[in-house]
């Protein structure tokens, strides 16, 4: 019943209603921290900046960067510029975090940054963007910008074909491309591409121990180890019932194994050309190969 009601009121409350209580909360949540966690460190960078696409657990990089372990070791609050519209000149004040950046490389480019500032690039094998995009549009994601339209669209559908509708339209939405505008860019020793599956594997701790030393985070392993296991897919999942409330969902690397066909590989390789390949994952009907894409230095 209450996971029930919670998905009526998260489906059915207006966008700016929604905003202005993740606003209110946000800023509740870095009173807190400012009030009540010391500062044993302080990060040397003005700003960290978390770009990625959609669906590559933009929530967790959240949860996680927000923790007061976190903020114990860094002085850096977080920030959230979709909550404010979008309305701070350099898109992020100083002395934060940017959560949730979903530029292509260009547009990161253009964006006002100070020179002390550190950049991570989160991507996920494609497919299962595609995959983990379909079952969160059509059941759960706030509605918000076309979800609505194209949540009546998948829901029309068998699961095929709304996966070959959702290929064009992300396509035409261009998140192929910001993936790809990434990946491609020159290096860079401010930016550091970070796979998704490494950040959720065996060597979880070593990645995210590395990702945060890049942002100039030095959290001891012990403190390390409390914060991931704190925020490990279980028990988010336990505590959001994935599946039923949110569009987390279970954060399986290969889940689109399960749900593709000749005709979808198909299709999505025409969407995407050699992106899998050279993002390391192989061919669209091939296997994860398990081959990492260079990292940016950092």
């Amino acid at each position: 019943m209450f996971n029930r009601t919670v998905m009526f009121t998260k489906q059915h409350t207006p966008n700016s209603l929604r905003v202005m209580a993740r606003r209110a909360l946000l800023e509740a949540h870095n009173a807190r921290l400012r009030l009540t966690v010391p500062v044993a460190e302080r990060c040397e960078f003005v700003n960290v900046y978390h770009c990625a696409v959609r669906k590559t657990a933009s929530q967790w990089v959240k949860s996680v960067f927000s923790d007061p372990i976190v903020y114990r070791h860094s002085g850096l609050a977080t920030y959230d510029p979709r909550y404010y519209g979008w309305k701070d000149p350099r898109v992020c004040p100083p002395d934060r975090i940017g959560l949730s950046l979903y530029f292509p490389y260009k547009r990161y480019l253009k964006m006002p940054k100070p020179d002390a500032h550190r950049t991570f690039f989160i991507y996920r094998d494609p497919r299962d963007l595609l995959v983990s995009s379909y079952f969160s549009t059509r059941d759960s994601h706030t509605p918000m910008g076309d979800v609505l339209e194209v949540r009546a669209a998948l829901r029309d559908r068998s699961k095929k074909d709304g996966m070959l509708y959702l290929i064009e339209h992300l396509t035409k939405k261009g998140m192929f491309n910001t993936v790809r505008s990434w990946v491609e860019a020159p290096p860079s020793e401010t930016i550091r591409l970070v796979r998704y599956e490494d950040l959720t594997g065996a060597n979880q701790v070593a990645e995210m121990d590395a990702l945060m030393r890049h942002c100039g985070i030095g959290i001891p392993l012990p403190e390390l180890e409390t914060l991931l296991d704190k925020y490990s897919f279980s028990k988010m999942n336990d505590r959001k019932k994935a599946g039923e409330i949110s569009h987390y969902r279970k954060g399986q690397s290969g889940d689109w194994q399960n749900h593709f066909d000749d005709d979808i590989a198909q299709a999505f390789q025409q969407a995407t050309g050699n992106l899998l390949s050279i993002l390391g994952y192989g061919e669209p009907t091939g296997t994860h190969s398990g081959d990492a894409v260079g990292v940016k230095a950092g």
